[in-house]
């Protein structure tokens, strides 16, 4: 996929202008120009997938900035390749810096889907569409606009906060970083017009389009990060009457054959078993590398060893908990041979061609929703039946015993622990740390479980030591750096401190 910066994502309106040279002036009779598009209902539904389409993209290596950091995963390490070291292998030994691509990677995905969301926004504002269609699709828009910043705000904090398209692009040259509180509201504001905006259900053949659900649970969970806890509270019930319920096995959020079930509020779309180009990979990424076809069921392939479960998180299940076979393994059996080594089997399934895979990604689930609100109510007024309840219901899916008579320290920690295990290998868990610990905590936090991770690595090195620099977490890296082609690009932004 071509690289676009956020200058480059911005000048992409160049096209829409005219040119005083006559031999720029030409039309390329392949492709239909803006003036011709966004005419119709049809022609702004193709530009909304077409969002939707980078929304894959930007969620196929979403784990490695939301588990990678995180005590959850680790990496099959091969000490023959070290050529990932300085990209996506540096978010799992805190040796990020300006310079890794990965960071540069995300900001050009989200920058380029931010200017398609505002560019089809200002087309769909002075459209003749009729309200009724007009405004499920501004809803869905607004969401991902709002999602899409939720996300960069927690990676950068203070971010470029664009809103428009450029009536000249040159002034992309001026922008600069917007502080949080500024993001913050434009996040809020756009999932408050979404909410009114959206349906709570769509026809059969739209399912798996964004949702009043959708909005509210993420709006809540933007109260939550903000520790507006009243508000999340109040947020989050506004779902409890939409009809939402928890499968009643765990691994039904998982299984291909029941997409977009019950307990789903909103899944990134995946389609395996054809050329189209829609398929996902998470088994062929997350298999240990020398497994060959024994995990994925396809001899002759090479997967990837990415977000290997630690030994830390899998020592975090109770006993007789449900949901570890459905997520994990430890251990994997190739040509007779059992083979010591943990994996994620939640997103393997039965699937007809090698490396098309069918699962979804789970964005936001019910029992995400039950959590949040246990949290929320118990940091707004302390432990109450009412907080012990929602985490239980998840609790009983799961097979365990309730948990009663904790005071609010410990009912803390026990949703914690509760939403690490249900939703690992999910890309909750690097929010969920960072949102509940000053960055002095998380150095701390993370420098602990860096300390056991090389005291007794989940993952055979083959020999080669860590590096003095591995699993050392400063406060700084709170945030991440802001990627060095942009400040390059336009010397007005700001680097992050420490960076």
């Amino acid at each position: 996929m071509k690289k676009i910066t956020v200058i480059g994502a911005l000048l992409l309106c160049m096209t829409q202008f005219s040119c005083k040279d006559d031999f720029l002036v030409t039309t390329d009779p392949t492709r239909i120009g803006t003036d011709l598009f966004y005419k119709n209902e049809t022609q702004f539904q193709q530009a909304l997938s077409g969002v939707y389409g980078q929304l894959q993209q930007i969620t196929s290596s979403a784990y490695i900035f939301q588990e990678f950091p995180s005590d959850n995963t680790t990496l099959d390490f091969n000490p023959l390749d070290r050529g990932g070291a300085a990209g996506w292998e540096a978010f799992e030994f805190s040796t990020v810096n300006q310079g890794n691509g990965e960071i540069s990677n995300i900001w050009n995905l989200y920058y380029s889907a931010l200017y398609n969301v505002n560019y089809t926004l200002e087309k769909l504002a002075t459209s003749s569409l009729d309200a009724g269609v007009k405004g499920p699709i501004e809803g869905q828009l607004k969401f991902l606009r709002a999602y899409f910043y939720f996300h960069l705000v927690q990676y950068f904090g203070d971010v470029v906060l664009v809103t428009s398209t450029l009536a000249n692009p040159n002034q992309a040259f001026d922008l600069v970083r917007s502080p949080q509180a500024d993001v913050w509201a434009q996040i809020e504001k756009d999932l408050k017009e979404a909410v009114a905006l959206l349906p709570a259900t769509y026809p059969a053949a739209q399912v798996g389009r964004i949702t009043k659900g959708a909005a509210l649970g993420i709006l809540g969970k933007v109260y939550l990060t903000q520790k507006k806890y009243t508000d999340a509270v109040s947020t989050l019930k506004e779902i409890l009457p939409l009809g939402y319920s928890l499968n009643p096995a765990y691994a039904d959020n998982f299984n291909p054959a029941r997409k977009n079930g019950p307990e789903s509020l909103l899944e990134i779309q995946y389609q395996g078993g054809n050329d189209l180009g829609e398929w996902s990979n998470f088994a062929y990424v997350f298999a240990p590398r020398l497994s060959a076809g024994a995990i994925t069921g396809f001899a002759n392939t090479a997967p990837a060893g990415r977000n290997i479960p630690t030994n830390d998180l899998i020592a975090a299940y109770e006993t007789g908990d449900l949901r570890k076979d459905v997520s994990l393994k430890t251990s994997y059996t190739l040509n007779g041979t059992v083979v010591q080594m943990p994996y994620i089997i939640k997103y393997t399934y039965p699937h007809t061609i090698t490396g098309r895979t069918d699962n979804n990604w789970p964005v936001l689930r019910y029992a995400d929703v039950l959590l949040m609100l246990a949290e929320s109510i118990n940091e707004a007024t302390g432990p109450s039946a009412e907080a012990f309840d929602y985490l239980n219901q998840v609790r009983k899916r799961a097979g365990l015993a309730p948990k009663t008579g904790l005071d609010k320290v410990a009912l803390r920690d026990a949703i914690m622990k509760e939403r690490r295990v249900e939703l690992a290998f999910e890309n909750q868990r690097w929010f969920d740390l960072r949102r509940t610990k000053t960055p002095a905590e998380l150095a701390a936090f993370m420098n602990a479980y860096g300390a056991k991770e090389k005291a007794k690595p989940t993952v055979d090195r083959g020999g080669i030591a860590f590096n003095a620099q591995d699993y050392v977490f400063t406060e700084n890296e709170y945030y991440l750096p802001i990627p060095a082609p942009q400040i390059l690009i336009n010397a007005k932004l700001t680097q992050n401190p420490g960076y």
